[in-house]
C-alpha cells in the first residue's frame, strides 16, 4: 500500500478526482461557495490525515501539476490576444489600474505584516499573495520567505477573490467589463480569472492581462519593500 502512495500516479489520480467532485458539487448545488478548487484541498487534505499518507508521498505527484502552472498561464495569452484592440484603446488605464492594484495590495500586507510584528521571512511570504502561483513562489524565495505559506495565501486569496468577486461587482454597480477584469486580476489572479471568464470574455481577457502586469509589478515593488 505504502507503494501505491509514493507513486507520482497516486498524487495525480487523488488531485484530479478530487477537483471533478468539487466541479460536479458546484454543478449541483450552483453556490458560489462550493468552489472546485477549495473542495479539491479539504477532500485531499482530508484523504491525506485519514489514511496518514505523508504529504511528501503525495507531492510526487502534486509536483507533476505544478508543471503546468507557469505554461498554463502563459495560455491566458490567447484570450489577451483576441481582444488587443481593447487593450491597444485603454493601454493607460490598464496600466494604472494594475499599479495602484499591486501596490494596494503589497502595502496593506507589509503595514500588517509591521503592525503584528511579523519578520521578514513571513512577511516575504505574504507580500506577493495575490499574484499567480508561479511568480510569487520565485518572489518569495529571491527574498528568503516560506514557500508553503506563500502558497497557502496565494490560494486563499484567488478562491476569496473567486467567490466575491461576481458580489463585489454587483455591489459597486461595475458595467464596464474591462473594469471587472482588470480588478479580479489584479486581486485574485489565475484562480479569479477562471470566473472572470464565466463573466465574460472580455472579462476574462483583462483578468489574465493583470495578471501578467501586477507579476511584473510586484518584482519590482518587493525590491524596495524587503
Amino acid at each position: 500500500m505504502s507503494d501505491i502512495f509514493s507513486s507520482p500516479f497516486f498524487g495525480i489520480a487523488l488531485s484530479i478526482l478530487t477537483f471533478w467532485i468539487g466541479v460536479k458539487l458546484q454543478k449541483r448545488l450552483k453556490s458560489v461557495l462550493c468552489n472546485p478548487l477549495l473542495i479539491a484541498i479539504l477532500l485531499t487534505s482530508v484523504v491525506l490525515l485519514a489514511f496518514d499518507i505523508p504529504y511528501e508521498s503525495y507531492n510526487e505527484g502534486g509536483a507533476v501539476i505544478n508543471m503546468f502552472l507557469t505554461p498554463a498561464t502563459a495560455c491566458l495569452a490567447v484570450s489577451i490576444y483576441t481582444k488587443i484592440q481593447i487593450l491597444k484603446k485603454n493601454c493607460i488605464p490598464i496600466v494604472v489600474g494594475c499599479t495602484v492594484g499591486s501596490l494596494a495590495s503589497m502595502g496593506s500586507v507589509w503595514l500588517l505584516c509591521q503592525l503584528f510584528g511579523l519578520d521578514e521571512a513571513m512577511t516575504a511570504s505574504l507580500i506577493p499573495k495575490s499574484i499567480t502561483t508561479p511568480i510569487a513562489m520565485e518572489v518569495c524565495q529571491s527574498h528568503g520567505g516560506i514557500v508553503p505559506v506563500t502558497v497557502i495565501a496565494v490560494i486563499f486569496t484567488g478562491i476569496l477573490g473567486s467567490i466575491l468577486a461576481p458580489f463585489l461587482i454587483r455591489l459597486f454597480r461595475v458595467d464596464n467589463p474591462v473594469t471587472a477584469g482588470l480588478a479580479i486580476g489584479a486581486c485574485s489572479h489565475a484562480v479569479g480569472t477562471s470566473r472572470a471568464l464565466e463573466l465574460g470574455e472580455t472579462e476574462g481577457a483583462m483578468s489574465g492581462l493583470a495578471i501578467g502586469v501586477c507579476g511584473i509589478i510586484t518584482v519590482l515593488v518587493s525590491m524596495i519593500l524587503l
